[in-house]
């Protein structure tokens, strides 16, 4: 589904979070592939690198001084969104900042911008995504 820049941005940050959430799970496994993981276990334990809200909250702040005003609009709308609960073992603030990221995710993919989208994603995990094809994680 492609909407137009308009339109994506009517959608709520909660909305926009649950497509970013499935858009940046798409982008984990699609690097944890390349990187030749096929252990469904060690699959697990890298994915998890990426999709906690501690490392989304890190990925929010890598990347939040790299985005235009547009993009900084939805990942603020994200982080302020209603929040209906919070996971067991996580902060508020790492949990509010981790919908950003994933709103501004879905943003993206809406607008039909999925490269700019993988390039933010990219940005916000070179270090993982760099340990992880070196062996090094």
């Amino acid at each position: 589904m492609t909407a137009d820049k308009k339109t994506a941005k009517m959608y709520n940050g909660s909305t926009l979070a649950y497509v970013g959430d499935a858009v940046a799970e798409v982008f984990v496994r699609s690097v944890l592939v390349e990187c030749g993981i096929s252990d469904t276990a060690r699959f697990n334990e890298l994915a998890l690198r990426f999709v906690t809200a501690h490392a989304q909250s890190e990925a929010y702040s890598k990347i939040s001084e790299l985005v235009t005003e547009d993009e900084k609009e939805i990942l603020l709308r994200g982080r302020n969104a209603k929040l209906t609960h919070r996971p067991k073992n996580q902060t508020q603030s790492d949990y509010r900042r981790a919908t950003g990221f994933e709103a501004l995710m879905g943003y993206l993919y809406l607008c039909g911008n999925e490269e700019r989208a993988k390039e933010l994603f990219e940005k916000s995990y070179e270090d993982v995504i760099f340990g992880i094809k070196n062996k090094m994680l």
